[in-house]
C-alpha cells in the first residue's frame, strides 16, 4: 500500500510526538470515564465532584487526543496544542517527583512529557512547521 503524501512529508519526529500526545489525551479520557463510573457507584462524593472532574478531563484530554491524531495525520495545528499541554504538564511532573511523594508517577509522566517536548521542538519538526510559511531552508534575513 503506498504512503499518503502527508505521511511522506511529515517527519518521524512529528509522528512520534503525535503518538505521545494521543497517548496523553487518551489517558485523560480514560481517567474521565473512571471518574464517571466511580461517581455513579457512589464513590468520590466526599472529596470532589467526580462529574466536574470528568467533564474537565474530557474537554482537555479530548483536545490533546485530537492534537495527537492531527500530528499523526500531518496537520500542523496539533503542534501548538501539544506544546501547550506538555509545557503545562512539566510542573505536574515536578510536583509528582518532589512534594507529592509519588516519584513513580512522576517518572512515568516525565518519560512521556520530556520526550514529547524534545520531539516537538526538534529541528525536523521546526523545519516542517516553517514549510507552511515559505522556504524553510532559506536562512537569509528578509528586508
Amino acid at each position: 500500500m503506498p504512503k499518503s503524501p502527508a505521511s511522506q512529508l511529515t517527519p518521524a519526529t512529528v509522528r512520534w510526538a503525535g503518538g505521545l500526545a494521543a497517548l496523553e489525551g487518551g489517558v485523560a479520557v480514560v481517567v474521565a470515564v473512571v471518574f464517571v463510573v466511580r461517581g455513579l457507584t457512589g464513590h468520590d462524593h466526599d472529596a470532589a465532584n467526580p462529574y466536574g472532574n470528568a467533564a474537565w478531563l474530557v474537554i482537555l484530554g479530548g483536545a490533546v487526543l485530537a492534537a495527537g491524531v492531527a500530528l499523526l495525520c500531518g496537520r500542523r495545528w496539533g503542534r501548538t496544542v501539544s506544546v501547550v499541554a506538555n509545557l503545562l504538564l512539566l510542573p505536574v511532573v515536578w510536583s509528582l517527583l518532589t512534594d507529592s511523594h509519588q516519584p513513580l508517577l512522576g517518572v512515568i509522566a516525565a518519560l512521556v512529557v520530556v520526550p514529547a517536548l524534545v520531539l516537538l521542538f526538534s529541528v525536523p519538526t521546526s523545519r516542517w512547521m516553517a514549510q507552511e510559511y515559505g522556504d524553510a531552508d532559506d536562512d537569509t534575513p528578509q528586508d
